[in-house]
C-alpha cells in the first residue's frame, strides 16, 4: 500500500512520462511553447496566458486546474527563459 505522497508523485511522474512522449514525438513542441512564453512572459497573469496559449498550439493540454506537473512545466519554461537572458 502506497502512502499519499508516493501516490502523488506516481501520478506526476506518469503526467511527465505522457509529456515527454508528446515532445519527443513533436519537437516543435518545445521551440512552440518557450517561443509563446516568451512572447507573453511579461504579461499580468503570465502563467494562465502562457497554458492557455500553449494548449491552443500545441498537443499539450494544461487544463485550467494545473497538476503539479502542470506547474512544473510552466516553471521549467520560466527557468530556460531566465537561463536565455542572463547569456545575454
Amino acid at each position: 500500500m502506497s502512502t499519499p505522497v508516493e501516490s502523488r508523485q506516481a501520478r506526476v511522474i506518469d503526467e511527465l512520462r505522457v509529456f515527454i512522449k508528446k515532445v519527443l514525438s513533436d519537437p516543435t513542441i518545445a521551440v512552440k511553447s518557450v517561443d509563446i512564453a516568451r512572447k507573453l512572459r511579461s504579461e499580468a497573469d503570465a502563467n494562465e496566458l502562457i497554458a492557455r496559449e500553449i494548449s491552443a498550439n500545441t498537443t499539450i493540454r494544461i487544463p485550467e486546474k494545473w497538476s503539479e506537473a502542470d506547474r512544473m512545466f510552466l516553471d521549467i519554461i520560466d527557468e530556460v527563459l531566465d537561463d536565455e537572458e542572463a547569456l545575454y
